[in-house]
């Protein structure tokens, strides 16, 4: 089968792997992410690199108010991105998937420094790459940092693992009669206000011209639909 998307990165919450709570880590909820992904390489020749964030372990915003320094907090978030990496690199290895954890932040004691070269190699090779450590700078998220590594490692667009189907023209849950786009133009969104991802991510999709795909990600078989050409979400684009 032809794929629409050879070469994707996966962009998921942090929040996503503290399962119904939200906090800490339910291996549980790995186990599913780490079977879709093992699933996924064994049907189609896709290379998958994926961020994840760290909403459940610790956001930056949660020192605020305290005069806590900014840069230290957001280290730790990125700190909290390698141990949730970490996680699903291990059931995705328990389950017979083959991985590498680069990251970032200088750990060199649990993974791999990030080097463009190397990761592409990674991909090459059929390995499933976990990036941690975020961007590796403070002031930036990890919505940042999916946009810099999907440029960086040529991918063919990010998937933007979400708790609803897509972009609204307002807050679903707060309003029964939001609107979904199924597709939108990067300057829409941007004109509109509309929460995609932060503006810095936003920006370097739109000037290297990488779709963004925002989908639910409560249910994983939709990675699976994109790429394989089914309409899924909303799809943001040049044009």
């Amino acid at each position: 089968m032809e794929l629409r998307y050879k070469r994707i990165l996966l962009k998921l919450s942090g929040e996503m792997f503290g399962g119904e709570k939200k906090k800490g880590i339910d291996f549980d909820t790995v186990e599913k992410v780490a079977k879709c992904l093992i699933n996924l390489k064994k049907k189609y020749p896709v290379d998958l690199a994926v961020v994840i964030g760290a909403g459940n372990i610790f956001r930056g915003r949660m020192a605020s108010g305290r005069k806590f320094d900014r840069a230290q907090a957001d280290y730790m978030g990125m700190l909290g991105t390698i141990i949730n990496a970490l996680a699903l690199q291990g059931e995705i290895e328990r389950l017979g998937g083959e991985t590498r954890l680069l990251s970032a932040l200088n750990v060199a004691s649990v993974c791999e420094p990030f080097i463009r070269r190397r990761a592409l190699r990674h991909l090459e090779k059929g390995r499933i790459v976990i990036l941690g450590g975020g961007t590796g700078s403070p002031f930036f998220t990890t919505d940042s940092a999916a946009a810099l590594k999907a440029t960086e490692l040529q991918c063919d667009a990010v998937l933007k693992g979400s708790n609803v189907d897509g972009v609204y023209d307002c807050d679903p849950k707060k309003n029964g009669n939001a609107t979904k786009f199924e597709t939108l133009t990067y300057q829409y969104a941007l004109e509109k206000g509309l929460m995609v991802m932060d503006a810095t991510a936003f920006a370097l999709c739109q000037h290297e011209k990488i779709p963004i795909i925002v989908f639910d990600a409560d249910n994983l078989d939709n990675v699976e639909k994109i790429i394989t050409g089914e309409k899924i979400g909303t799809l943001i684009t040049e044009k």
